[in-house]
C-alpha cells in the first residue's frame, strides 16, 4: 500500500486491485496548495472546508460521510461517530477504519478527545493510524500520545499540525508530539510504501511530507 499525505488531515491511499481512498480534502482556506486528486472513494470526517472539500478530488464513485459499515472495491470501510460527551452540544466526528485484505487503516479525522474503550473496542485492531496531534479542534499532542496507547498501532502518521503552508488555523507544531512519544529522530518519508508482512514490530512514527 501507497499512503500519500497532502496537507492537514488529507490522505491518499492506493493499493493494487483495491478501491483507491481520500480522505478529508480540504479547500484553499487553509494554506496549502490543492493537490490534483483522483480517486474511488472518498471519506469526510466532518463537514468543514478543510476536510469535506469534495470537488477537488476527480472521478469518485462514493463519497462516505457517517459511521456505517461499508464495502467498496475490495477495501472494508467502517465508520464511528464519536462525540466528546464531557461538553456541551459536542460536534460529531467520524473516525473510519479502512481495511486492505487485513492490512488496517485509522484515520481519526477531527477526533477531539479521548474515546473510551467501547469506542476504541468498535474499531478493531489498528495496524496503521492517522492521527490528529495539533490540537485546534482535534487532539492535543498530550491526548493523541495517549489515543496511540490505546490503539497500539505498528505505526503511527501525524496530521492536523502546524505546517509552513497553513495559515487560517493555529494549531501545534509536530515537535510537541513527538516530544510526548520521547522520540528525538523520526522517519521522515514522501510515500509511505507498507506492506502487512512489513509492519515494524515495534510502534513507529512516520512524518509524511506534503510537498508533492
Amino acid at each position: 500500500m501507497d499512503i500519500t499525505w497532502y496537507g492537514h488531515s488529507c490522505f491518499r491511499l492506493a493499493e493494487r486491485g483495491y478501491a483507491t481512498v481520500v480522505t478529508d480534502p480540504f479547500d484553499a482556506s487553509l494554506g496549502y496548495e490543492i493537490p490534483k486528486l483522483k480517486a474511488d472513494v472518498v471519506t469526510v470526517s466532518h463537514e468543514a472546508p478543510g476536510h469535506s472539500y469534495l470537488t477537488a478530488v476527480k472521478g469518485y464513485k462514493h463519497a462516505v460521510d457517517g459511521p456505517g459499515e461499508y464495502e467498496i472495491g475490495g477495501v472494508f470501510i467502517i465508520g464511528v461517530a464519536t462525540y466528546d460527551q464531557s461538553v456541551e452540544n459536542p460536534r460529531r466526528n467520524v473516525v473510519y477504519v479502512l481495511d486492505y485484505n487485513n492490512l488496517t487503516v485509522a484515520h481519526l479525522g477531527d477526533l477531539d478527545h479521548v474515546p473510551n474503550q467501547s469506542m476504541i473496542d468498535a474499531l478493531g485492531p489498528i495496524n496503521i493510524a492517522l492521527v490528529p496531534v495539533g490540537g485546534g479542534g482535534g487532539l492535543s499532542s498530550s491526548q493523541a500520545a495517549e489515543v496511540v496507547s490505546l490503539l497500539e498501532p505498528s505505526i503511527i502518521i501525524p496530521m492536523h499540525f502546524r505546517t509552513e503552508a497553513l495559515r487560517e488555523l493555529n494549531l501545534d507544531p509536530v515537535d510537541r508530539f513527538l516530544k510526548e512519544m520521547g522520540i528525538n529522530t523520526v522517519q521522515q518519508e514522501e510515500i509511505l510504501r507498507v506492506t502487512a508482512g512489513g509492519l515494524p514490530e515495534q510502534t513507529q512514527v512516520v512524518l509524511l511530507d506534503y510537498h508533492h
